[in-house]
């Protein structure tokens, strides 16, 4: 049996940690984007996404810190799955590490002008019909800004995937076909956000496919990663 080292208990702790906080990450991120975002803004319509806003705006600010919740836990992820993958090739660890680090940013970016859409939807009393039109469009302006900021954001994310992909695919401690998954949820994100930024009428969502790399790989840090020694490494 392999010893109880510091340096094996750390990588545990890092399997546990990237796990737990991919899933959720992924809980909240289901949350704050299909049941409040999706959920409140209708596309094109600046009136009937202000009134459905200012009707649930408690959850829709409990929303937007979901979000931002998501962009401090990529922080803990990144250090988490650079500690973990750091003894399998320490370059590419640290590079995936930065690229998710430089998304959780963007996203942040991006919830920032979310912030400011309840302000902009509240009691309408006092602003008249056109100052309330005004604020209303630049609240549905401000939620597009999030979308398009966030889907920009995403090509980091995608090569987030890639690297780590990579890095599955070489150790010897993680099954190369989550390597070859996360290389392909990587593609999606990939094919997805330089189809919008491309084509005003990309309507394709590969990623919706391609996740199934990243649920993967969660339930292997949880399940199986914190029982990984030192001792199964490459030497």
């Amino acid at each position: 049996m392999a010893t109880a080292t510091p340096a094996n208990t750390e990588m545990r702790q890092a399997a546990l940690a990237a796990g737990v906080g991919i899933l959720t990450m992924s809980a909240l991120a289901v949350f704050a984007n299909f049941a409040v975002v999706e959920g409140l803004v209708t596309e094109g319509d600046a009136e009937k996404t202000a009134h459905d806003i200012g009707d649930a705006v408690v959850m829709f600010r409990y929303g937007v810190a979901a979000l931002a919740l998501v962009a401090v836990l990529d922080v803990l992820v990144a250090w988490a799955l650079l500690t973990f993958f750091t003894p399998a090739h320490k370059g590419l660890s640290a590079l995936a590490a930065w690229f998710r680090l430089a998304y959780a940013a963007v996203l942040m970016v991006a919830v920032g002008q979310l912030a400011g859409v309840p302000s902009l939807v509240g009691d309408d009393v006092g602003r008249g019909m056109h100052g309330a039109s005004q604020l209303h469009t630049e609240a549905l302006m401000k939620i597009d800004a999030f979308h398009d900021i966030w889907d920009a954001g995403l090509i980091l994310f995608a090569i987030h995937l890639l690297t780590l992909g990579c890095l599955a695919y070489r150790s010897e401690y993680v099954p190369k076909i989550l390597g070859v998954l996360l290389v392909i949820a990587g593609l999606g994100y990939l094919v997805d956000s330089f189809g919008i930024l491309l084509s005003a009428n990309y309507s394709a969502e590969v990623a919706m496919f391609a996740f199934v790399g990243e649920f993967l790989l969660m339930a292997w840090l949880i399940t199986k990663g914190k029982s990984v020694t030192l001792g199964t490494l490459r030497a």
